[in-house]
């Protein structure tokens, strides 16, 4: 990320967000307010990602994370979760839409303050009113505790509480990672969905070579992937952290567990991964 300036892939992503709206009809995510948040330029915008037929992959994965981590944020809620930390939220829109928030649920945003500004402008432009149950937690990773920031925005680090870390993870250093979970890890009945990728060397050639025009493609922004996890290693470093339980899904099971059908590629094939982990107690 530029010094001063929001994360441009967030952008990406919340125009993918809200091109699956239209383009694939939010056959796997529903979010009304998606393209909402794109403002004036949203038909170009999703034009533009949707003309490239490399991105149909992307786009239904990045509605799958996010589908994916509001299912399990659910069952959290009917467990009895009360508070929902987004890191690193970029444009996502849950906080906007919170179906929790009769129960209670309050939802913690903790940004870049650079990209939270951002993302409070487009939310004033597009004339959304916040909710109460919204708490914006800016946050210089590189300077602040994530702790500390939350607990300082009212955020209770002795209660249970759901984490969302998505679109995020690639881009830090693999000590900055663990830190973050060993974090999460250590409050009580806490859980986290986050999504990964594998080291280069899992891929075949071809879906290879796709994988690190990406990482080019995000590099030349200011936005390099600097980390990449081989599930089985990334198993053992969660119950160290202090998890108890792992759930770690592959691209093919993802987008199959919502449409019903495999993607093309083969289950075996190396690919972008989302993870449920939780600590019981």
């Amino acid at each position: 990320m530029q010094m001063g300036q929001p994360s441009r892939t967030a952008l990406g992503a919340a125009i993918l967000r809200a091109a699956h709206q239209t383009v694939d009809g939010a056959s796997i995510f529903a979010d009304p307010l998606a393209r909402v948040l794109l403002g004036d330029d949203a038909d170009t915008l999703i034009a533009a990602a949707t003309a490239d037929v490399t991105r149909q992959q992307l786009r239904r994965f990045i509605a799958a994370r996010s589908r994916f981590a509001e299912d399990a944020l659910a069952k959290a809620v009917a467990r009895g979760v009360r508070q929902a930390a987004i890191i690193g939220a970029g444009l996502d829109t849950f906080s906007l839409r919170n179906p929790h928030e009769a129960h209670g649920v309050r939802v913690f945003e903790a940004d870049h303050p650079a990209t939270q500004s951002w993302k409070r402008e487009r939310i004033a432009a597009a004339g959304l009113t916040l909710p109460a149950s919204l708490t914006f937690v800016p946050v210089d990773f590189e300077q602040q505790r994530l702790g500390d920031a939350l607990a300082a925005a009212g955020f209770r680090l002795d209660e249970p509480a759901f984490f969302t870390w998505l679109g995020v993870v690639p881009y830090l250093r693999r000590e900055a990672i663990l830190a973050v979970l060993t974090f999460i890890a250590s409050l009580p009945g806490a859980e986290v969905v986050f999504d990964y990728t594998e080291p280069l060397d899992n891929y075949a050639p071809a879906r290879r070579a796709n994988v690190e025009a990406l990482a080019a493609r995000t590099a030349a922004i200011g936005e390099p992937w600097l980390s990449r996890f081989d599930p089985s290693d990334l198993g053992r470093e969660l119950r160290t952290c202090g998890f108890d339980e792992i759930e770690d899904v592959g691209l093919t099971g993802i987008i199959g567990r919502y449409l019903g059908a495999p993607d093309r590629c083969s289950a075996s094939e190396a690919g972008p991964h989302v993870v449920h982990a939780r600590r019981f107690a």
